[in-house]
């Protein structure tokens, strides 16, 4: 059994109903109920109502009313980031999933393999390649429902030999790997020619991720083609009419009316949209309009009219239709922008469903309308504060829409709606935190270094950033100051007026950022080298998401004023005891090279403890690296312990502020909890989706988590953990 699917059977039956220690403790779902990244959407040919989607974070959906209800089909079995979905059309019943996203950016999941179900998604198998990490599409063999093919796009953040295109023939039994360029470049896109399922076609595509890089493109990247299922293949990636410099990523599409017709959307520096008429012996470029080839990494998905050979659709940040083999396009508008998959019923093109960075449509005419996206609790958040009003709200960021905040029950008793959230001050990347004693004032942070202050009393707004330049588009040692994606941002426990947010120094404001000084050195390693512009070989991608040698946690003792925290994206810790007029390098000397210190917690009652949570998954380490000191970092002990799984690394950890010993941390895989300063852990799931957290946070009885794909989620009754005995949880 692979070592991922042990991991998950091992948290499965710790969170059983016969684990009777953490009975009678749920999880609610707060919200908010609008829709996160969807990259994975397929449907049943024929079939007017059923289809599926794969989301980022938030497991496999099916909806039996043409998208106007969705429920959860994967919940009970597994969750996190869906790369490829697809259903067979002789036996809609055989539903196969791959896991891991396609659409790589900074906040990208991995995935542990490939799953079946037989049954239309009531239960489901893990049927291997748990290696793969990302994969890019499944396809399943319209006739043969044993038959599927995988497009694995391998290890993002290194090398690895689980990657290519796979073939299956007994249900995911046994798979053989039918296309292998090399251990840097997986297959990202897939098709069966419609007519003949003999004829496949595959992308290959070389993609690296650091934590201060992105890469697109090179060696091992190209066009593929099988006339034989598979066991051979062809390269067609310098045929005639085709880029002849670097290639990266590429997408694949054929013509159900007419299987010689192909159509390929290829990144490179003289790319574009290319047809072919032979079956891929020739092609012909018919578009190389940068608005449906920007942000290649991010999109490049073609999709072929099933009906009319001379139809064709792209999808980059707006929806594209051609109907003159792409001479012209229209874009068709979408509930959301940056759109990653369409499917087409085959049987009737009106019909298809369309998803995107707020989740997935379905239109039954064609996309002159589309079903709505405000009923998929699919919300990537990043981070989560808390205010002081009654009932208290929950504020933060999500992906690719707005700041917002949320209340955390709804006051009259009913279940929140929409009337309980509404946006708020900040961008969809930031920090967003209230002021204290004072609710209405909100502060929210996005990327760029950008700062907002919103009063949602007097409805005021207005910019507060720390430095007025904005640096997108350049590379991080072009910037004055380096604010990442994420930057922190808090208020003082010490005092409503001191507000702090951090680059690669530390700030600090008292006039709620009318004004701002700096208040501590680099704190950082600062290496030149890792502060280029990000991307290439072919194009650029500088959104601040790969800005390094940052702060990217940073918090105030509230015991004592000025005891202030900092850790950096590079493995850097520091301290001040007087506010920072002198600062501590105080980096845990067993703390592994750049690992990216993601969260700190300070303690409640003791000034100089700390606890800290950090990772290396960029590096292609998905270990978790929980460490604590009681002496301001003079000596720091590992708190990892027993009992977290050794690929579940980790994003958050907290104090709990009322019992000493009672720690809770958060995973990829979900939360953990420790009753003996984290020398053992036990997973506090309990109801939870298997959802990747990215921050907790700890209100009177409450554990509010923040989730990368279910939005916002309490668990009530912490009372009940406080009052356990820590040698009868070992028990």
């Amino acid at each position: 059994m692979p070592r991922q699917f042990a991991d998950l059977r091992t948290l499965v039956a710790q969170d059983s109903p016969q684990d009777r220690l953490l009975d009678g403790l749920h999880w609610r779902e707060v919200g908010p109920y609008r829709g996160g990244r969807v990259c994975a959407v397929t449907g049943i040919p024929g079939d007017p109502d059923t289809f599926w989607m794969g989301s980022c974070g938030g497991g496999v959906w099916r909806t039996d009313d043409a998208g106007r209800t969705w429920r959860n089909v994967s919940d009970r079995f597994f969750g996190g980031s869906i790369g490829g979905i697809d259903v067979c059309a002789s036996d809609p019943n055989v539903v196969w999933v791959g896991t891991g996203e396609k659409t790589v950016r900074g906040n990208v999941s991995h995935g542990d393999g490939v799953w079946r179900s037989t049954d239309a998604g009531r239960t489901w198998q893990h049927v291997g390649l748990a290696d793969t990490r990302q994969i890019g599409r499944v396809r399943a063999h319209p006739r043969d429902p044993d038959c599927a093919y995988v497009a694995a796009i391998g290890h993002l953040y290194g090398p690895n030999e689980e990657r290519g295109v796979f073939r299956t023939r007994d249900g995911g039994t046994t798979w053989q790997r039918v296309l292998f360029v090399d251990a840097d470049a997986g297959a990202v896109d897939l098709v069966l020619d419609p007519t003949n399922p003999r004829i496949v076609y595959a992308t290959t595509w070389r993609v690296r991720r650091t934590p201060w890089s992105l890469e697109s493109g090179g060696p091992g990247s190209g066009l593929w083609k099988s006339s034989d299922g598979g066991d051979t293949w062809v390269e067609l990636t310098r045929n005639e009419g085709l880029p002849k410099g670097t290639i990266g990523i590429g997408g694949i599409a054929v013509s159900a009316s007419n299987p010689d017709n192909l159509y390929a959307l290829i990144e490179a520096e003289d790319g574009g949209l290319f047809r072919s008429r032979d079956a891929g012996k020739t092609w012909t470029k018919v578009d190389d309009d940068r608005e449906r080839r920007q942000r290649a990494w991010y999109y490049t998905r073609v999709v072929a009219d099933p009906k009319d050979e001379d139809g064709v659709w792209v999808l980059n940040v707006r929806l594209w239709h051609s109907k003159d083999g792409g001479k012209s396009f229209t874009s068709v508008a979408t509930p959301h922008g940056d759109n990653h998959d369409l499917w087409i019923d085959p049987l009737e093109p009106m019909r298809m469903i369309e998803s995107n960075d707020g989740g997935a449509n379905v239109s039954l005419d064609g996309g002159t309308s589309w079903s709505p996206q405000d009923n998929q609790p699919t919300a990537q958040m990043y981070r989560v504060s808390l205010d002081d009003d009654f009932p208290y709200r929950l504020l933060g960021g999500q992906q690719d829409n707005s700041a917002l905040r949320i209340r955390s029950r709804n006051v009259d008793g009913s279940s929140i709606g929409e009337r309980d959230f509404e946006p708020t001050a900040g961008g969809e990347s930031g920090h967003v935190v209230a002021r204290p004693g004072e609710p209405e004032l909100v502060f929210g942070g996005s990327y760029g270094g950008h700062l907002e202050m919103r009063n949602h009393r007097t409805r005021e707004s207005r910019r507060i950033n720390p430095w007025p330049d904005s640096v997108m588009g350049y590379g991080a040692r072009d910037a004055r100051w380096r604010f990442q994606w994420n930057f922190p941002l808090f208020f003082s426990p010490h005092g409503r007026d001191r507000l702090y947010a951090a680059a690669q120094a530390l700030f600090a404001s008292d006039d709620l950022g009318a004004s701002w000084r700096v208040i501590s050195p680099d704190l950082t390693r600062n290496d030149r080298d890792k502060q280029g512009p990000s991307g290439g070989p072919i194009t650029k991608d500088n959104t601040g998401v790969e800005y390094y040698c940052t702060i990217f946690a940073a918090c105030e003792s509230p015991v004592q004023r000025g005891v202030l925290w900092c850790g950096s994206d590079d493995g850097r810790i520091h301290v001040t005891k007087d506010g920072g007029t002198n600062w501590s390098d105080v980096t845990p000397p067993d703390l592994p090279e750049f690992a990216r210190v993601n969260c700190i917690d300070a303690h409640p009652r003791e000034a100089g403890a700390c606890v800290v949570a950090a990772t290396r998954y960029q590096l292609d380490d998905f270990r978790p690296l929980l460490l604590l000191t009681s002496d301001f970092g003079t000596h720091w002990e590992s708190i990892t312990g027993t009992g977290i799984p050794a690929d579940h690394f980790t994003r958050a950890v907290r104090f709990d502020p009322e019992r000493d010993g009672l720690l809770y941390a958060g995973t990829e895989r979900g939360p953990y909890v420790s009753f003996d300063d984290g020398a053992t852990w036990r997973s506090l799931r309990i109801d939870l989706p298997i959802v990747p957290i990215t921050d907790l946070a700890v209100r009177g009885d409450e554990l509010i988590a923040a989730t990368q794909g279910r939005g916002y989620w309490i668990l009530n009754g912490l009372s009940v953990l406080r009052r356990l005995d820590a040698a009868a949880t070992r028990r």
